[in-house]
Formats: structure tokens, C-alpha cells, sequence
């Protein structure tokens, strides 16, 4: 059975490992050719720029990475929350490019991991303060999920980019 994870419905029925290859191989094509200045285009209003969004996508595979990896090293693993917001905020000198390869980076990274693992080893579980009891299958699917979800970000700020519009 799927974990269902706030972001399943980005990930839809697609096999993560696959997901997360598509996704890393459309943010490289997207965004490697940018400059600064397109990397600090939003979506709308309010929103993290592109080189923000980048930045929390290499943080949240970073943390849900190691959760993954204590999980498994680790008995009755708890996972720590973290404030997404509190974390961009230590994390404003990095470039947008710096932020792109940072995540691609721990995207193969995590992949590997991920596709080297047994039914068993994804059947490990862990529990977190705010979603309770997960496995990291669950982790799994949340990351390519996640990945999936900032991507539609992505691309419409790619198409501000193209089109010349202000960010």
C-alpha cells in the first residue's frame, strides 16, 4: 500500500525513484542556464523566490534524508520537527545556482539511497511529533512528492523568465 503523504497527490501513482529522476532532470533543464537576478523571480507575490524555493528543497532532502538514515540506524528513531521558515532565514547567502547544484546534489544522493534499500528497510518505522507513526517508505514518497510540488512552482516562474516578465 502507498504511505499517503501530504504530498501524494503531487506524486500521483508514479514510482518515486523514477519521479525523482524526472523531477531532478526537468529543475536542471529549467533553471541551469538562469542568472541571479532570474533565480530571485517568483511565483506571485509574497512567495519564496526560485533561488528560496531551491534552497528549501536541498534543506528538505538533507533533513528527510537523515531521518531516513537514523530511522534505519537508529532504534525507535523519533524524528525532529523543524521550521522550514526559521531554516530559509540562516541560509540567505547561498546563490541560486549554488542552491541548484546543492539539491540536485542530494537528490542522487537520496535517490540511490532510497533505490538500494529492501521492502523491509523501507518497512522501518519512526515516529515525529506532529504526523506520528511513518515508515521510511513514508519518507520516500513525501520527498518525491515534495520535489513534485515546488517543480509546478518552478516552472511558472521559468515561464516569467521566457516571457521576459517581472518576477
Amino acid at each position: 500500500m502507498t504511505p499517503q503523504t501530504p504530498y501524494t497527490k503531487a506524486l500521483e501513482d508514479r514510482e518515486p525513484i523514477a519521479a525523482m529522476r524526472a523531477s531532478a532532470d526537468r529543475y536542471r533543464q529549467i533553471a541551469a542556464g538562469w542568472t541571479p537576478a532570474q533565480f530571485e523571480r517568483t511565483y506571485a507575490p509574497g512567495k519564496w523566490t526560485a533561488r528560496q524555493i531551491l534552497i528549501h528543497l536541498a534543506q528538505s532532502e538533507l533533513a528527510l534524508g537523515t531521518r531516513a538514515r537514523m530511522a534505519l540506524t537508529t532504534p525507535n528513531y523519533a524524528a525532529q520537527p523543524f521550521n522550514q521558515d526559521d531554516w530559509m532565514a540562516k541560509e540567505q547567502k547561498l546563490a541560486g545556482k549554488d542552491a541548484l547544484e546543492a539539491f540536485l546534489a542530494l537528490v542522487t544522493m537520496n535517490r540511490a539511497f532510497f533505490d538500494g534499500l529492501s521492502a523491509a528497510e523501507r518497512a522501518t518505522a519512526l515516529s515525529h511529533p506532529e504526523y506520528g507513526a511513518l515508515t521510511v517508505d513514508w519518507i520516500f514518497h513525501q520527498l518525491a512528492g515534495h520535489q513534485i510540488h515546488h517543480l509546478a512552482q518552478i516552472e511558472q516562474i521559468a515561464g516569467q523568465v521566457e516571457a521576459g516578465g517581472a518576477g
